[in-house]
């Protein structure tokens, strides 16, 4: 619940910079639900390399490639599926 403001930033952010999905291409922003067995859930989001001037934007710091288990994609191109591994690397 708390994490709708941040998610509509990034949206925001990623919209006004790439415009909408049909201009994306292979940019876009994945998200991720995570508990480690906490009470409360963190949204961890995951930009493509595509998104990479939005990461920037929101000081988003590099990490490895996520799985596509449990990801939704938040905002971007359907395309950038594609870019993730089925298993984690």
């Amino acid at each position: 619940m708390l994490a709708a403001e941040s998610l509509a930033h990034l949206e925001t952010v990623f919209r006004s910079m790439y415009g909408d999905e049909s201009n994306t291409r292979n940019a876009a922003i994945f998200i991720r639900h995570e508990s480690e067995g906490r009470l409360q859930c963190e949204v961890l989001a995951y930009f493509s390399p595509d998104a990479a001037d939005a990461a920037a934007a929101v000081d988003a710091e590099p990490c490895r490639k996520p799985a596509r288990g449990d990801l939704s994609l938040l905002v971007g191109s359907k395309e950038a599926w594609t870019l993730l591994p089925r298993i984690a690397q």
